[in-house]
């Protein structure tokens, strides 16, 4: 993961809940939610909030007594969650990193995350962090999306900008988002993070949009790859959604569009 990887700024918030939530995020975070509430935690913290697609989901849910922090390492994805999210007195809104969380130590029932751990730079420390705040037999739930290859649109908008800067792709979708998918490694990094009853559940969904436009939209100016593609030249990314937009198009056709989405979910007692 690049630096640059990890800054949601300017207009990628309000793009990115736009069109990204409803395109892949959205059935995730109702997934999310309901593995959360059955739990019913009293003290719930979610890390890597984005633009508050899981607390949206997730609040309507928790008892009246709960209490709900929210955070997010980029205070404009933080502040864009807060705009949408509608007047809850149980829910505190904090800017915080991952990997240094601001919390004393037991303090919640429940830490979640949604596709944030893939953007942390050293994950068995966030994970040890996301330990430290859990009361003993509280929970960590999060979710990390599959290898790119299961998670069509994605593939596709990757494989089409490869076409028009072949000697310098823009790989964020595969490097960060998709580039931390290995069961086998999350688990491993879990138990050194001292977690167990690790139980991890793979599961596809369908992504859809009206229109190929869309899903290239969302894909090249709702997420960091906008800021790669930038990288590359004036005027360069309306030429790459135009190309994505047309890629997918001749994939999938020209209207309405559905293709598979794939992540882990991952749920770990402290």
């Amino acid at each position: 993961m690049l630096e640059t990887d990890k800054v949601f700024a300017g207009s990628i918030p309000e793009n990115y809940d736009r069109y990204m939530v409803p395109l892949i995020f959205a059935p995730y975070a109702a997934d999310l939610a309901r593995r959360a509430a059955s739990l019913s935690p009293g003290a719930v913290l979610e890390i890597a909030a984005g633009t508050g697609a899981v607390t949206r989901a997730l609040a309507p849910k928790l008892s009246q007594g709960a209490t709900y922090v929210v955070t997010d390492l980029n205070q404009p994805m933080l502040d864009y969650a807060a705009s949408q999210q509608a007047a809850d007195s149980r829910i505190t809104w904090r800017q915080a990193d991952a990997m240094a969380l601001p919390f004393e130590n037991a303090a919640f029932d429940l830490v979640c995350c949604q596709f944030g751990a893939m953007f942390f730079p050293d994950r068995t420390a966030a994970y040890r962090e996301a330990k430290r705040v859990l009361k003993p037999g509280g929970h960590f739930l999060f979710n990390v999306w599959d290898r790119i290859e299961e998670n069509v649109f994605a593939n596709d908008v990757t494989n089409a900008l490869a076409e028009i800067f072949p000697n310098d792709p823009p790989r964020f979708l595969a490097r960060t988002p998709h580039g931390y998918n290995d069961t086998a490694l999350i688990r491993r990094d879990l138990e050194q993070a001292g977690f167990s009853g690790i139980a991890i559940e793979t599961r596809a969904e369908q992504s859809r949009a009206p229109s190929p436009r869309l899903v290239a939209t969302a894909y090249c100016q709702g997420t960091v790859l906008r800021s790669e593609i930038e990288a590359r030249g004036p005027g360069q990314l309306d030429a790459a959604t135009d190309h994505a937009a047309a890629a997918l198009a001749a994939r999938h056709g020209s209207g309405a569009v559905a293709a598979k989405i794939q992540a882990h979910i991952i749920m770990a007692a402290a």
